[in-house]
């Protein structure tokens, strides 16, 4: 079974943890969670070395349904500590939560 937290329980440690946001670059760009890597759930297989298997890692999308997508394939190819962030980049943003617009750094 996958655990699932809330945006809003995301918000107490985001900032320590690592968070994959899975949507699409141009959805990415419009805003997301600081610090949230972007790997778009469309390519996500062939990133997927990219995903740390030592770490938790927490999983976002707009709602939560795909990145609950990437959190089943994670599992499925053995790793063990992924989080799903339950009402995705909407409920970060609907609690009023710190969005960074723009691509990635680096």
């Amino acid at each position: 079974m996958i655990k699932e937290i809330t945006a809003d329980e995301l918000s107490k440690s985001f900032r320590s943890v690592l968070v994959i946001d899975v949507r699409e670059i141009s959805e990415y760009e419009s805003g997301h969670v600081p610090g949230a890597v972007n790997i778009p759930l469309s390519g996500f297989a062939q990133r997927l070395g990219e995903v740390s298997k030592t770490q938790a890692v927490f999983m976002i999308c707009r709602s939560g349904a795909r990145s609950m997508q990437a959190c089943e394939f994670c599992v499925d190819e053995g790793y063990e500590n992924i989080v799903n962030i339950s009402d995705g980049t909407i409920g970060w943003i609907n609690r009023g939560h710190e969005i960074v617009v723009g691509g990635q750094k680096g």
